[in-house]
C-alpha cells in the first residue's frame, strides 16, 4: 500500500490524515472534500484518548487547544436521570492514577449497600475528578503532585477539522477541494474515484468520510447498516450557541427532559447547548421551543438542527475500504463517544495492516473487534435508561422498556441481584470497554439501591471504608491543582 485516499473532511476524515501520513511517512495521503459540505459538529467532547493522540503526533496542548477554543474536561455530570428523589444527579468522572486509593472503598461500600448495609455510596464522594468538577478546578496538578490525571476536552469541531487540516499539510497530505461524482468497483473493491474536475484518482486504499450518506461503503459497496433504533429513541438534536462562561466549567452537564436530553458544553469562545430527542414522541418545532425556554432565549438567536441515524455498519473495513466517522456508525452522544471511536478505528486499523496487509482474516478480525466496541458503547448508553426510574412522559416510558442486549441484561441482573458483578465485569465483553468504576457510578448515581427506609447498619467491617475520611483526602488533594482562570491554566 502506498496511496491512501480520504474521501470527505470533518473531523474525522482529518484526524485520519494526519495519524496516517504520520504513521506511513513513505505514503501518499490524499483527502478529497468538496467545497460546499459544512461539517456536521454533533458532540464537542471528548474522552481522555485524545490526549494520548496529539501526545503521540507531538502536539503540544497549549498549542492545539488555544487554536480550537477548547477546554478542559473531567467528566461529565448527568442531572435529572434517575428519577429518584434521593439521587437528583451524579457525576460520571473521568479516571485517574489517584483513583487506586479511593476506588476500592467506592466498589466496597457499593457492594455493600446493594446487600442492604447504609453505608455511603454516591459515586461524587470518591472520586478527585469530581472533586475538581465541583471546585472547578484544571486536572493538571502542580509537579509537587506525582499523580497523572485524567481527563479529556471540549472543542469546536469546526475549528479542529481546520486546525488538523493545517497539520496534515505540514506533514504532506495533499487536499483536493472537488466533489466525487462516480465510484466504480471491481473484484477488489473500489476501482478509482472520478471527480467533477475531470480528474480520476486510484489509490490502494480508500477511506469513506462521507457522513451518514456513507458514500463510499453504502453508495458503492452496498454494506449494510445495523440500526440500535430499537433500543436508543433518540434520533434528532437541535444546537444553540450562547455567550461563553467565565471562568468555564470543567464538565460537560447532560439533563435529563421530556422527551430525551439536553448538553451544556463550555467552549472558550461560546457555550454551546443541544437537546437530544426522539422524533417519535416530539416535533423539531417543539424540540426547539423547549430549548429556547429552558435557556431563556427568544427566537432571535440562531439554532441549527441534526438528524441522527443511529447504528453501525455490518463492516467497516470492506476490500479495499475503510468507513470512519458518521460513515461507520454513530451512536447518541451521551457520552461523548464519537470521536474515541474514530480514533480506535484508526489505530486498531494501523494495528492490523502492519500485522498482515489486507487479508481477509485481518479484516473479519478487525471488524469484529469494531463492532464489539461500538455494541459495548450502545449497551452503556442504554443502561442510563434501563436504569431510570422515570416514567413521567410517553418517551421515558418508552425509554425504559427497551430490550437490554444479551450481554447487558445479566450485567443489570447482578446489580439487582446483589450478585458477583466485578467477576462478571472481568469478562472480555464487558472490561475492552467502561471499566467497573463506570458501571458502579451508573447505577449507584442512579440509585438502585434499597431504599433508605430499607437499609440496615452495618458491622464494623461492613463500615471500614467512611466516606468522610475519602473526602478530606480529596479535599487534600485538590490544593494541587489551580483553578480555572489562574495564572496556570492552559485554556484561559
Amino acid at each position: 500500500m502506498k496511496h491512501i485516499a480520504i474521501v470527505g473532511g470533518g473531523t474525522a476524515g482529518w484526524m485520519a490524515a494526519v495519524l496516517f501520513a504520520h504513521i506511513w511517512r513513505d505514503f501518499s495521503v490524499t483527502l478529497v472534500e468538496a467545497p460546499d459540505i459544512p461539517t456536521v459538529g454533533v458532540g464537542e467532547g471528548s474522552t481522555p484518548a485524545l490526549k494520548k493522540y496529539f501526545d503521540f503526533l507531538g502536539i503540544a496542548e497549549s498549542e492545539w487547544m488555544a487554536a480550537t477554543g477548547a477546554t478542559y474536561k473531567t467528566g461529565i455530570r448527568f442531572a435529572g436521570w434517575s428519577g429518584r428523589a434521593d439521587y437528583p444527579d451524579y457525576f460520571h468522572a473521568f479516571d485517574s492514577a489517584l483513583d487506586l486509593h479511593t476506588e476500592p472503598a467506592f466498589l466496597y461500600n457499593c457492594d455493600m449497600r446493594r446487600l442492604g448495609i447504609a453505608v455511603q455510596a454516591h459515586p461524587d464522594d470518591y472520586f478527585i475528578n469530581a472533586r475538581l468538577a465541583a471546585e472547578n478546578r484544571v486536572p493538571v496538578p502542580d509537579r509537587q503532585f506525582p499523580f497523572a490525571t485524567g481527563y479529556g476536552y471540549h472543542f469546536d469541531a469546526g475549528r479542529l477539522a481546520g486546525y488538523l487540516s493545517q497539520q496534515a499539510a505540514a506533514r504532506g497530505v495533499l487536499h483536493s477541494r472537488a466533489r466525487v461524482t462516480g465510484v466504480p468497483v471491481d473484484a477488489s473493491g473500489i476501482a478509482r474515484l472520478q471527480l467533477d474536475s475531470g480528474e480520476t484518482l486510484v489509490a490502494d486504499l480508500y477511506v469513506d468520510c462521507t457522513g451518514f450518506s456513507a458514500h463510499l461503503l453504502q453508495g458503492a459497496l452496498a454494506e449494510p447498516f445495523v440500526s440500535y433504533e430499537d433500543q436508543l429513541l433518540n434520533d434528532r438534536a437541535v444546537v444553540i450557541g450562547l455567550a461563553p462562561e467565565s471562568p468555564a466549567p470543567v464538565y460537560t452537564r447532560a439533563e435529563a427532559a421530556d422527551c430525551g436530553w439536553i448538553w451544556k458544553i463550555p467552549l472558550a469562545h461560546r457555550t454551546g447547548y443541544g437537546y437530544v430527542y426522539s422524533s417519535r414522541f416530539c416535533s423539531p418545532a417543539q424540540a426547539e421551543q423547549s430549548l429556547r425556554r429552558h435557556l431563556g432565549v427568544t427566537d432571535a438567536v440562531p439554532a441549527r438542527h441534526l438528524t441522527m441515524r443511529v447504528g453501525r455498519r455490518a463492516r467497516h473495513w470492506v476490500k479495499n475500504c475503510l468507513a470512519l466517522g458518521l460513515s461507520q456508525g454513530f451512536i447518541e452522544p451521551l457520552e461523548a463517544t464519537a470521536l474515541n471511536l474514530v480514533q480506535t478505528t484508526i489505530e486498531q486499523f494501523a494495528d492490523s495492516w502492519e500485522l498482515s496487509d489486507f487479508t481477509d482474516t485481518q479484516r473479519q478480525a478487525f471488524n469484529q473487534r469494531v463492532n464489539d466496541h461500538f455494541d459495548g458503547v450502545r449497551d452503556y448508553i442504554v443502561a442510563h435508561y434501563l436504569a431510570s426510574a422515570r416514567r413521567d412522559t410517553p418517551y421515558w416510558q418508552a425509554a425504559t422498556a427497551v430490550p437490554a442486549s444479551d450481554p447487558l441484561a445479566p450485567l443489570l441482573q447482578a446489580w439487582h441481584q446483589a450478585g458477583d458483578l466485578r467477576l462478571l465485569l472481568k469478562q472480555p465483553q464487558y472490561d475492552r470497554f467502561y471499566a467497573p468504576m463506570s458501571w458502579y457510578s451508573l447505577l449507584s448515581g442512579y440509585g438502585c439501591f434499597l431504599p433508605g427506609d430499607q437499609l440496615r447498619p452495618g458491622s464494623d467491617k461492613a463500615n471500614r471504608f467512611p466516606v468522610q475520611t475519602i473526602r478530606q483526602f480529596l479535599s487534600a488533594c485538590a490544593t494541587h491543582y489551580p483553578g480555572v482562570g489562574s495564572d496556570s491554566t492552559i485554556h484561559q
